[in-house]
C-alpha cells in the first residue's frame, strides 16, 4: 500500500493504491488530505472489496500506521488474534507499488492537474479499471482483448 500526488484544482490530493505481489490492484482511492482518517477510510475500502490481508508493506508514513492501529485493535479486543495484520513498514518491500505508480503517472502527467476533485475520481477510476483489464485481472475473458473488456463491463 502506497500513495502519490495527483493536482487537482492547483493543489496536490492523493491517490491511495494497494497491490498485491503480484501486482494487481487490489483497491485505489482519492482523497483530499493525508491523514489517519483518510488511510483509515482507504484500508476499510480494500478490506470490504478484497478481504482482511495477512501482511501490509507501507512505507515509514504516520498516518497510514495510526490507521492500521485501531483495526487491529477491534481484532484483538474480539479475540481474532489469528487475523491481526502484519505490518511491515520496510521501504524496499513497497517497490511493487511504487513501480505501478508509474503507470498512471505517465498517463496523468500531460494532463497538468485536474479542474475538479470529482472529474480526477471519474478519470482515475478509469485509467485503474483499464490498467487492471491489461493485467488480466478480469475473470473468465479467454482471449479477449483488453478493449473489448472495457466495452463489455460499460454496456
Amino acid at each position: 500500500m502506497d500513495e502519490t500526488y495527483i493536482k487537482v484544482s492547483g493543489k496536490w490530493c492523493y491517490l491511495y493504491r494497494a497491490v498485491d505481489k503480484e501486482g494487481k490492484t487490489i483497491d485505489f482511492m482519492l482523497s483530499k488530505l493525508r491523514d489517519r482518517l483518510a488511510a483509515l477510510k482507504f484500508f476499510n475500502k480494500s478490506i470490504a472489496s478484497s478481504g482482511m490481508p495477512y501482511k501490509i508493506n507501507i512505507d515509514k508514513s504516520g498516518s497510514n500506521t495510526a490507521a492500521l492501529e485501531p483495526i487491529n485493535m477491534l481484532l484483538f479486543l474480539y479475540g481474532l488474534w489469528h487475523l491481526l495484520i502484519e505490518v511491515r513498514r520496510v521501504k524496499y518491500l513497497n517497490n511493487m507499488v511504487e513501480q505501478d505508480h508509474r503507470g498512471i503517472k505517465n498517463i496523468t502527467k500531460y494532463m497538468l492537474g485536474f479542474k475538479s476533485f470529482e472529474a480526477a475520481e471519474a478519470t482515475i477510476a478509469g485509467i485503474e479499471l483499464h490498467r487492471m483489464l491489461k493485467k488480466g485481472q478480469m475473470e473468465n475473458v479467454g482471449e479477449m482483448p483488453a478493449w473489448q473488456q472495457f466495452y463489455e463491463i460499460a454496456a
